[in-house]
């Protein structure tokens, strides 16, 4: 099993959430309102006057052959919208209940 974080604009939420959608994996977890930069070259989201974009965040466990589809799917959206700022993380579950 691994994790899988997303963390990306709020303005691309729907697009994310088909994304799931579409592989089936039904279970997540959201955040929204997040603040934050990108590392390289993504603008400050704080939800101020000055910046006032956010992030939201989904995270969900699945079976490790869905990471690899949605990696895929996840890099394609993030081509279409790159200004906008998406990002995917992958970890080991080692146990859960």
């Amino acid at each position: 099993m691994k994790a899988v974080l997303i963390t990306y604009n709020q303005s691309i939420t729907e697009e994310v959430q088909l994304i799931l959608d579409k592989l089936a994996i039904r279970g997540y977890s959201k955040w929204t309102g997040i603040t934050g930069r990108g590392t390289s070259q993504g603008e400050q989201h704080d939800g101020t006057h000055t910046w006032p974009e956010l992030n939201n965040a989904h995270i969900t466990i699945v079976n490790d052959e869905k990471v690899s589809l949605i990696l895929e799917r996840l890099k394609d959206l993030n081509e279409e919208v790159e200004e906008q700022g998406l990002r995917a993380f992958v970890w080991n579950i080692e146990e859960m209940i």
